[in-house]
């Protein structure tokens, strides 16, 4: 399933691309980030892998991060996996003419079980619910400074 969402932030590109390349943002606008641990390569660059673990109420996930493509403030790609899919994100930044951000993201889920093929096939929008909530949480802590942190 491949989909793109876009929003526009109310900040400059390069104000964006500082806060979305922090490790230490994530927290502020990835609801549920519990932790992050750095696994290899050199933080924030092609090839380096981080570990990411979320908690949703009762119901825990792990992920991990292999970036693809770093060319802030321009384009940020990685690939995420987890049990039974793999996420392949495309982020595009662009300055508009008002001197905001558009954030372009091109999202695809790859199951790698049946159980997951079939919450694709049952249930997309919930993934791309996911997608434009994490991106509105990276608006509103980018423009106004509100985190999602222990909300």
């Amino acid at each position: 399933m491949k989909y793109t969402t876009e929003i526009l932030i109310e900040k400059p590109l390069i104000e964006v691309a500082k806060k979305i390349n922090s490790v230490e943002n994530m927290k502020h606008w990835q609801e549920g980030l519990v932790s992050t641990e750095h696994i290899s390569g050199t933080p924030g660059t092609f090839g380096a892998k981080m570990k990411l673990k979320y908690n949703f109420g009762s119901r825990q996930m792990e992920l991990i991060e292999t970036i693809t493509m770093q060319d802030f403030p321009n384009e940020f790609h990685a690939t995420y996996t987890t049990k039974g899919v793999r996420n392949i994100q495309q982020n595009y930044f662009k300055s508009t003419p008002e001197g905001f951000t558009k954030w372009t993201c091109v999202s695809e889920f790859q199951p790698t079980n049946f159980m997951m093929n079939a919450m694709l096939f049952l249930m997309p929008s919930a993934f791309k619910k996911q997608t434009k909530n994490f991106m509105t949480n990276f608006k509103n802590f980018a423009e106004k400074g509100i985190s999602v942190a222990n909300a």
